[in-house]
């Protein structure tokens, strides 16, 4: 019995030293967050680091560091995970967010970062198609992030009566 336990031992060394010198396969640069970092704030160059991972690894998704420096994301990311595509609120220049508060604040709690939300007005009217929720703060404030010209009038009604949100 010694001598099996012996046998196996010294195999096991062995293969631990022939895989100690085996070149590394190949692997996926992807960008990942450099620390843990808070949905809705712009990212800058030292909010994300680029890692080798092993391409089963790399997300289907995964952006550049040029396409996540200065935008946001929906949701907060612990230090070391990747970023894609899906974690970033829209990064056009054409896009705003604005902070709302809603008629039914029971639907605050069916909203998460990266829900699909229309914005609707007093008198049913749509003031903003498929907009994107950004934030959500303290049970109570929605923030959503929607073009321009939507966000303007999201933010305006806003000032006269609570807006309602329809999830898609």
């Amino acid at each position: 019995m010694v001598l099996i336990r012996r046998i196996l031992a010294g195999v096991l060394v062995l293969l631990a030293v022939v895989l100690a010198v085996l070149p590394a396969g190949p692997s996926v640069d992807v960008v990942v967050a450099a620390r843990d970092l808070p949905p809705g704030v712009p990212l800058t160059g030292d909010d994300v680091r680029v890692a080798s991972l092993p391409p089963p690894l790399a997300p289907s998704g995964a952006v550049s560091r040029a396409e996540a420096v200065g935008r946001a994301l929906v949701s907060a990311a612990r230090s070391g995970e990747p970023l894609t595509d899906a974690r970033l609120a829209p990064g056009s220049p054409e896009t705003s967010s604005v902070a709302v508060r809603l008629a039914d604040p029971g639907v605050v709690g069916l909203l998460r970062p990266g829900s699909r939300v229309d914005v609707v007005g007093a008198g049913a009217h749509v003031l903003a198609s498929d907009a994107s929720v950004v934030a959500v703060r303290d049970g109570e404030v929605v923030v959503v992030s929607a073009d321009r010209a939507a966000a303007r009038r999201i933010a305006a009604e806003s000032l006269a009566a609570p807006v309602a949100l329809t999830l898609r």
